[in-house]
């Protein structure tokens, strides 16, 4: 129901009318609205995705209000702002994540231990603040209550650097860089001597049988040919990992996120105090989350 259809009846009862029926009128009718304009109109938008209204009614030759009823509701299109992405991929790096996604399906279908032989890790920054999300800050009111305020904050510049390995039964390794430490080369090499400590004694069988696989990413530092020959030396095999894509990345799309998330709106006053609230929240995940992020 139009607007203008609206004042029309509005009119009939103010004037103690009684019927809702159009009445004849004047002039010709309108032929702004019929299967051929809109036709017209539709292929106007989709050759140009960001055409104005404005645009589409001066090519079609019709009014601004006319084009803009048929594209909302006879077309049912709305506009609507491009969806923010870290990067957009290629066509190269999207033919690799199905590649990789296949492989590892395979590797899955064909070895059914295959996922308890993965130990994955990733770095992350964690803030001496950082704010709520939008969720967090919500709470229930009354009608009558005022609604809650919430000052705009931005994340506090003093912040530790976590490097935490896990698999499916749980943590197997994390660490704190040092202050003012930087992701070079030779300290992603001495995160990988700890961690080759680590699943010597947490992890003895796939130490003893050499199964156990590394799972990082593509960093310039990881993609060293430091690091190359450090994994290649000690046989460490490497799962390949696809170019930005944090969505097949368990750090990024399950362990950070829930590690941090209890951290949130919290104020720490020291470095130390970040990394005991950290430590703690690393721990209190069962074991059974882990296993099921990789199923």
């Amino acid at each position: 129901m139009g607007i203008t259809q609206i004042k029309e009846w509005y009119n009939r009862f103010k004037d103690s009318r009684t019927s809702v029926e159009s009445e004849p009128r004047s002039g010709r009718p309108s032929t702004c609205r019929n299967d051929q304009v809109i036709a017209k109109l539709n292929a106007v938008v989709m050759r140009g995705r960001r055409v104005t209204i404005r645009e589409i009614a001066q090519e079609v030759g019709i009014s601004t209000f006319s084009a803009h009823s048929i594209v909302t509701e006879d077309l049912a299109i709305k506009r609507v702002a491009a969806k923010f992405v870290p990067k957009l991929l290629t066509a190269e790096q999207k033919q690799l994540r199905v590649e990789i996604s296949q492989d590892m399906l395979d590797s899955a279908n064909s070895d059914s231990d295959f996922m308890n032989t993965i130990i994955t890790g990733d770095k992350s920054w964690v803030y001496r603040y950082d704010p709520e999300t939008k969720s967090q800050s919500s709470w229930w009111k009354h009608s009558s209550s005022p609604r809650p305020k919430k000052a705009h904050q931005v994340r506090i510049n003093v912040k530790v650097m976590l490097t935490a390995f896990f698999d499916s039964r749980g943590v197997v390794h994390h660490e704190y860089g040092p202050q003012g430490q930087t992701i070079t080369k030779e300290y992603s090499r001495y995160v990988l001597r700890c961690l080759r400590d680590v699943v010597r004694r947490k992890r003895p069988v796939l130490w003893s049988t050499g199964t156990w696989r590394l799972h990082h990413d593509n960093a310039p530092a990881h993609s060293s040919h430091l690091i190359q020959t450090f994994l290649a030396k000690n046989q460490t095999p490497v799962l390949q990992r696809a170019p930005y894509s944090p969505d097949m990345v368990p750090c990024d799309f399950w362990l950070f996120p829930k590690l941090k998330r209890p951290l949130k709106g919290t104020r720490f006053q020291t470095r130390e105090d970040i990394m005991a609230a950290t430590t703690a929240e690393l721990k209190s995940i069962p074991k059974e989350a882990f296993s099921a992020c990789f199923q």
